[in-house]
């Protein structure tokens, strides 16, 4: 019955283990996206039309279903 219990206890030891090592890597993320979040202007600029489709401007994409990007309109 021993040898059972501390077998338990191991596995369970290992799974807190791997539960803290997730929990760390979702607020390395947490504060990651935070700070970029911030980094971000609390509002969209304004483009003119004739500046929204200058040359090397990627415009603004949206994920569709398929998983693929496309410009939205």
């Amino acid at each position: 019955m021993a040898d059972g219990l501390r077998a338990q206890i191991d596995d369970l030891q290992s799974r807190l283990r791997e539960s803290e090592t997730h929990l760390e890597h979702l607020a390395i993320t947490r504060r990651t996206v935070t700070g970029l979040a911030d980094r971000l202007p609390a509002v969209v600029p304004d483009l003119h039309p004739s500046q929204a489709e200058t040359p090397g401007q990627l415009g603004i994409l949206t994920e569709v279903g398929t998983g693929s990007f496309a410009r939205k309109p």
